[in-house]
């Protein structure tokens, strides 16, 4: 954040839960009972176990409640394997947590791999194939409302009442719960911190010459961009093509695009839906957000049109890019030397907001994220659902957060001060990272999401190539979601969509019209 500018510069103070679910309050006023005691029953060498999730843990820990839980289960049924459906990539995340489990239990862990965008899709088949080829699933946390919708998944707030996962738990606090509910109930553990945060050179940045030249154009300091008005002008400013050098490499690419456009939007001061859920996104201020996004294309890396999640990871890593957007997984690539050229090069920042009745705001944005659910049609859900609680516990999510390959970061308070993952990860970009999951606001938790998205991301790619214009692409979208939120039935989205709007951060909120 540019000095100059605190005062003026609206960061939330904490993202608060508001809503009813279950009521919310009270599920985690039980599921966290006794979280005190088991922090200051739970020392080792002098230090609580939540600040070093790898140590030894009583028996009074949600690994281990889930651990006896599966010894208890297992001593009345014959269950020796459990299945995950996970997305390709993951595997190493998983894997050291389920040879744990296994050591613990003696289940054994066997893994079917679908395509990374894919992993939803092939969920909700099983609510109609109802094979239980499957005990669990990582799909997307955006996927969650469809998922629970479809019937396929278990409702899990009856057994966490039971063993106790404890979101809350005394130096370790979950920092994104919201992902895990819908409609006021528990249908996931969230396993992934995937925050949208931006990447910038530090080279270039705080070059000497740079920040002259960019001060004399635009009459202001070069510093981290605080809203998207900044970054676009840096953007231009240090796209040099004929020196290898571009402004960026932001996503242009199906399935990424209308991220960008979103938080861009948020930066306009305005909501997705009014209260009676009509959408607002086709506005002035909708408008404006994809004319100044698609603006910026030409300044872009020549693949932003066409890479997926690693093509990007690998074009940035070139060190082609002055700035980059995305995820904790992108800054495990880029902050590894064996891999990227711009290890040791990096400037972080949260997503940049906007500029409302003269205040600027930040207006960062979780957007993707992991969750474990479990098959309705499993053999064995409650052992299922154990081994979900294991993997989310704060011991066993930090070995599987340390794995360098992975998608899963940090998601933990007490993540951040692990030494392996501060390795990983670097300091500078775990400050940020942590600030920006305090802050986040929500994806769209509502049934119909990836319709919503859908139709939103073709028609925002339609406007790039020139097909639409953005007015068009947006009128054509605005029209789509009032089908969508009509066949799903209003009164039960309007109800949906206050429960999210309640999970916004406090301050964010405020400026939102």
């Amino acid at each position: 954040m540019r000095k100059e500018s605190k005062r003026s510069t609206v960061v939330p103070e904490h993202t608060v839960s508001r809503g009813d679910m279950l009521d919310r309050r009270t599920f985690i006023k039980r599921t966290t009972k006794g979280a005190a005691a088991v922090a200051a029953s739970t020392a080792v060498g002098g230090m609580p176990w939540v600040t070093s999730a790898m140590a030894a843990v009583s028996q009074d820990t949600p690994d281990a409640r889930a651990i006896a839980g599966a010894k208890a289960l297992l001593g009345r049924r014959q269950v020796r394997q459990l299945t995950i459906l996970e997305p390709s990539g993951s595997l190493g995340d998983i894997v050291p947590v389920a040879k744990e489990w296994t050591r613990l239990t003696g289940v054994e862990i066997k893994y079917i791999e679908v395509p990374l965008l894919e992993i939803a899709q092939r969920v909700l088949q099983e609510a109609v194939a109802r094979t239980g080829a499957w005990d669990l699933a990582l799909p997307a946390s955006f996927a969650l409302p469809d998922i629970a919708e479809s019937g396929v998944v278990v409702d899990l707030t009856d057994l966490a009442q039971k063993y106790r996962p404890d979101d809350g738990v005394a130096g370790c606090q979950m920092l994104y719960p919201i992902a895990n509910y819908y409609k006021g109930r528990l249908y996931g553990f969230g396993t992934d911190g995937d925050t949208y945060m931006m990447f910038y050179r530090k080279d270039l940045l705080e070059d000497a010459q740079e920040q002259t030249r960019f001060q004399q154009e635009h009459g202001y300091k070069l510093a981290i961009p605080e809203t998207w008005e900044e970054l676009d002008a840096q953007v231009k400013y240090f796209h040099r093509p004929d020196k290898n050098l571009y402004g960026g490499a932001l996503f242009r690419s199906r399935g990424f695009i209308a991220w960008e456009w979103n938080i861009r939007f948020h930066g306009k001061g305005r909501w997705l839906f009014d209260d009676n859920m009509k959408p607002q996104i086709n506005s002035e201020a909708g408008v404006k957000a994809a004319e100044e996004m698609l603006a910026i294309t030409k300044y872009l890396d020549p693949g932003a049109r066409s890479n997926g999640l690693f093509e990007n990871f690998e074009a940035y890593g070139s060190g082609r890019s002055y700035c980059n957007i995305g995820w904790g997984g992108s800054q495990k690539y880029f902050w590894d030397p064996k891999k990227s050229k711009v290890y040791g090069k990096l400037a972080w920042g949260m997503a940049p907001g906007g500029k409302v009745n003269g205040k600027k705001f930040y207006a960062p944005y979780f957007n993707w994220g992991w969750n474990y659910v479990v098959n309705r049609y499993s053999r064995a859900p409650e052992l299922a659902y154990l081994f979900a609680q294991f993997a989310y516990s704060p011991k066993m999510s930090t070995q599987a957060v340390r794995f360098r390959g992975g998608y899963f970061d940090p998601f933990r308070t007490c993540h951040y001060t692990d030494p392996v993952i501060r390795e990983i990860y670097g300091d500078g970009f775990l400050a940020v990272h942590r600030q920006s999951m305090t802050h986040n606001f929500p994806d769209l938790y509502l049934k119909g999401h990836g319709e919503y998205w859908d139709v939103l991301d073709a028609n925002l790619q339609s406007a790039d190539v020139g097909k639409k214009t953005p007015k068009q692409a947006l009128d054509e979208t605005a029209a789509a979601w009032e089908k969508i939120t009509n066949r799903v039935g209003r009164e039960k989205q309007i109800a949906q969509w206050r429960f999210v709007k309640a999970h916004y951060p406090p301050e964010l909120a405020k400026i939102l019209a």
